[in-house]
């Protein structure tokens, strides 16, 4: 991955973090790695635990940052919100979201879209 998509990355990282805390949301872990992957965010809300990719695009011309959520990555999210569960021994309700950022040149918002319970 280059610098500018590494940038790109960590902007629409922090402006779904902000988005998020905004809603009530309490941000526990931020790229937390397994061996498997990576969970962008992990927070809660209420009694819930929220697991949070967060996908960014610089503009829309080659596609949404909604396009790139195939099978194969729900599969791996859902695996990692249950390693991580199992983990720390957590017994409530949990469930994956997805955070779509959308970026101007200027790296300025575009848009965002929050879709929950993905899986």
């Amino acid at each position: 991955m280059n610098q500018s998509n590494l940038t790109t990355g960590k902007i629409g990282e922090e402006t779904a973090k902000r988005y998020l805390k905004n809603k009530g949301y309490n941000i526990i872990e931020q790229n937390y790695k397994t061996k498997y992957a990576e969970i962008d965010l992990i927070a809660k809300r209420g009694n819930e635990m929220v697991f949070v990719e967060v996908r960014t695009k610089k503009g829309e011309d080659f596609g949404a940052p909604e396009e790139t959520i195939n099978k194969r990555k729900l599969r791996k999210l859902w695996g990692n919100a249950r390693a991580y569960t199992a983990w720390k021994k957590w017994q409530g309700p949990y469930r994956v979201d997805a955070v779509c950022v959308v970026l101007r040149r200027d790296n300025s918002m575009e848009r965002l879209n929050h879709y929950e319970n993905i899986i």
